[in-house]
This record gives C-alpha cells, sequence and structure tokens, in this order.
C-alpha cells in the first residue's frame, strides 16, 4: 500500500485540542497530540490537513498566553509545500505583523519561514517588497531579537530575498572556498532593494538600531554583527547599492559622518567601538569576508576606489586590522592564497 494515501491518526483528537486552546489562551498544549500528527505528516498527506488545522493555529497564535513553540512546530510543516502566495491567503500581513513582533521565538521564526518563501521566485519577492509593514517589521525583529536563533534565521531570510531580487548579479555567479555567494539565475526586479536601500525610513531605522540608545550595549552589539555578516554577501551582488545612499543627512544623525557613503561605509567605518573586543573581531571577519569576496566580483574603477579608500580609512588607527588584511592570504586556501595577495597588495598600493 501507498504510504501516502495511510490516514493521519490523531486529527480528530488534534483538532478538539485546538478549539479548546482557541476558547482559553491559557490552556498548555498537550504536546503528545502535536507530535504524533507531526511525526507522520509527508508532502502527499499534508495538503488536505491544510484547511483543517492551519486556519485554526493561526487564530490561537494570536492570542495565545502560553509558549506557542509546539504550535509554531507544527504550522511551520504544514506550510511546507505551499508557496509564498498561498500562504497569504490563509495568514494576513497582520497576523505575520504580530508574529515577527511576539517576544517568542517560534513565533518569530514561523514568520521569517514565510518571508523565507518570498525568496524562491523574483516575483514573490516582488509581492514582498510592496508589504512596507512587514518588511520593516521583519528587519527591526532581525537586528532587535535577543535570540541567536533568530537573528541568524533574519540573516539568512534576507540575504536569499536579495539574492533572488537583484537586478545587477553577476553573469556567473560568485562562490568564495566553494561557497556560493551569488548564485547564477535570472536577475530579479531589484523591489526589496529599492524599499531596504532607497527607503528613507527603512534606512533610519538600521541606522538607529545599530548607533544609538535605542537598544542596549548588549543587543546592539548583536545587531551590529548581525548587519556586519551579510554586508559582504550583499556586497558581491549589487556593490553600488551597499555604498551610496541619498540620506546623507541621517549618516550625520545616526553616526556623526558627512557625505553619501551607504550601508557599507556606516558598518565598516562608523558603527563599531573598536574597544569592544567581540565587536572588533567582527569587524574584522568582515573585512576579511569583504576582500575575498570582491577579488572575484567583476572589476569596476569605482569598485577598486572604493575598496581602497575604506581600507586606508579603517586600518589609519587600527593596526590590529591592518595586519589581519596583510596576513588574510596565509590563511585561505592555498589555490586562491596568491591572487588574494595580489589583490590587497593592489587595494593597499592604491591609497
Amino acid at each position: 500500500m501507498d504510504t501516502d494515501t495511510i490516514p493521519v491518526t490523531g486529527v480528530e483528537e488534534l483538532e478538539k485540542h485546538l478549539d479548546e486552546l482557541l476558547s482559553d489562551p491559557t490552556l498548555s498544549p498537550t504536546h503528545k497530540l502535536f507530535d504524533d500528527v507531526e511525526l507522520q505528516l509527508t508532502d502527499a498527506n499534508i495538503p488536505p490537513l491544510i484547511p483543517r488545522l492551519l486556519p485554526k493555529i493561526t487564530e490561537i497564535l494570536k492570542q495565545y498566553q502560553r509558549d506557542p513553540a509546539i504550535l509554531c512546530s507544527l504550522a511551520i510543516k504544514l506550510l511546507g509545500p505551499l508557496n509564498f502566495t498561498q500562504i497569504l491567503s490563509l495568514a494576513s500581513e497582520e497576523a505575520l505583523i504580530q508574529a515577527l513582533r511576539s517576544p517568542a521565538p517560534s513565533a518569530n521564526i514561523l514568520a521569517m519561514t514565510v518571508l523565507e518563501k518570498a525568496a524562491r521566485s523574483p516575483s514573490d519577492a516582488a509581492i514582498l517588497a510592496m508589504m512596507n509593514n512587514l518588511v520593516t517589521t521583519f528587519l527591526a525583529q532581525w537586528l532587535s531579537a535577543p535570540q541567536v536563533e533568530v537573528g541568524e534565521k533574519g540573516s539568512r531570510v534576507l540575504s536569499d530575498l536579495l539574492d533572488v531580487d537583484c537586478d545587477t548579479r553577476p553573469p556567473d555567479g560568485v562562490s568564495v572556498n566553494g561557497m556560493e555567494i551569488a548564485v547564477r539565475k535570472p536577475p530579479g526586479q531589484g523591489l526589496v532593494w529599492r524599499r531596504i536601500f532607497h527607503d528613507r525610513d527603512v534606512y533610519d531605522l538600521i541606522l538607529s538600531l545599530c548607533s544609538s540608545v535605542t537598544l542596549s550595549t548588549q543587543q546592539q552589539s548583536l545587531a551590529q554583527g548581525r548587519l556586519l555578516r551579510v554586508l559582504p554577501r550583499l556586497a558581491a551582488l549589487n556593490f553600488r547599492a551597499v555604498t551610496w545612499t541619498d540620506f546623507a543627512d541621517l549618516n550625520q544623525r545616526h553616526a556623526n559622518f558627512s557625505g553619501n557613503g551607504g550601508l557599507l561605509h556606516f558598518a565598516a567605518l562608523h558603527m563599531v567601538d573598536k574597544e569592544d573586543m567581540l565587536v572588533h573581531l567582527n569587524l574584522i571577519d568582515f573585512f576579511e569576508a569583504l576582500l575575498s569576496i570582491q577579488r572575484i566580483t567583476p572589476f569596476s574603477t569605482y569598485k577598486m576606489d572604493t575598496l581602497a579608500k575604506l581600507v586606508k580609512d579603517a586600518t589609519a588607527q587600527d593596526n590590529v586590522l591592518k595586519a589581519a588584511i596583510l596576513t588574510l592570504p596565509e590563511r585561505t586556501v592555498p589555490e586562491e592564497s596568491e591572487d588574494l595577495s595580489r589583490f590587497i597588495q593592489e587595494i593597499l598600493n592604491s591609497q
């Protein structure tokens, strides 16, 4: 017998339990009921269960007062076969925003899993870009959530969204040490890029969370680290977008520097307190990743001039960073070491 045709046992009991949770948000979930159903789920038997279970789970999450981890786990499994637009017919933008704002990391990850679906096609990414409040709430939670797993999930989702949406991607893709940074695929529409890099409120949000007293010192360090980790990949996709901004006044307000340098300049030169050892190590990792990746992206005079100025300014009073950059070729794979050494010397000598 085809196992996909075997009915999922325990669904009726779970439905009844969901009704109980819906009527009394203070009840504790019976984990065994959820686990018994979830362990039986496959892509083939999930579709008929979606209209039976997912709407109830969505409604419970809007008002639930206990840890929703078991609910979110089942919801993620049920969402597996669905694409982004199908999910939007079941869960509203407002419900996703509420899940992102939840103090429960499982709810944050559930919402980010939905947004991750939009990274599967340029058309879905374009739909998401039109949801300004959802994108803004996602970015705020990515930077401000104290849980490491939420930050890591947000970084992957953001990078993948900007990858699929990029309208200037390198034609042959980019990979470093065998790891794909920019995949060879058709160009996107660039709407997510415009939402994040050309929307004044969004740019203001990112700078404020990474540079002001909006967050605690510890959380601000986490936010800065998250921004530093995604920028090298984004710079490989669209170098111009991350190195230029129309909002010079926001640079002045949040980081006290003039000019139109974009998020790359802000993060590399004006964001980090170098007395904070952990964040300084993140900055060193950032420059090492940035230079390793930029060596193999298409050449342009703008790129080389920008990198030369960036490295010069960053290392002017930071001998630890300069030493790390100079010795980077010694710590890369042998087949790329010589080319990386030449690239770094070209940047240093053009200063």
